[in-house]
């Protein structure tokens, strides 16, 4: 077993030679500029990584995108192991990162939230409190006689309880 330092100095060297790789080595049409690496992990005995990423385009793109990085992987396999000198090179899974669909729907409910709160906005804009606009009791202040009942009656309870 690896230590996770040692996994993770991997996992930042696949990332590196593997986006290397694309931008410069990789001549697939399919790979063009439009794929990003965005993470990579590698697993605790160094014999699996799994390389993230992103496709900026429409669905046709990221299904190209995808078959064109499966069709390279042995040469990105390839490339890792002779930059990583490692005795066994890692296989390689790649893996579209959510990370953009999942920001497009926390910005959609973040919308959907403000929305929600201009129009509780507007609707509260003339509002006032209900009762007076200080509804607490002043010492000093004229009680009804339900309050010295009251008091009265929390003074029982006071009793009981010592």
């Amino acid at each position: 077993m690896a230590d996770n330092a040692r996994a993770k100095r991997l996992a930042d060297l696949i990332r590196e030679v593997v986006a290397q790789k694309l931008q410069r080595g990789i001549k697939d049409p399919r790979l063009g500029s439009h794929v990003t690496i965005t993470d990579t992990r590698v697993t605790g005995d160094l014999r699996e990584a799994t390389v993230f990423y992103t496709v900026y385009g429409d669905d046709e793109e990221r299904a190209a995108a995808a078959a064109g990085l499966e069709s390279a992987k042995g040469v990105l396999r390839s490339e890792v192991g002779r930059a990583a000198g490692v005795k066994f090179t890692p296989t390689l899974t790649f893996v579209a990162d959510a990370l953009p669909d999942t920001a497009r729907t926390i910005e959609d409910l973040l919308d959907k939230a403000r929305q929600s709160d201009a129009k509780v906005r507007e609707a509260s804009a003339g509002a006032r409190y209900a009762g007076e606009p200080d509804p607490y009791r002043k010492p000093g202040a004229e009680e009804d006689g339900d309050g010295a009942a009251d008091a009265g009656d929390s003074d029982e309870t006071d009793d009981s309880t010592a």
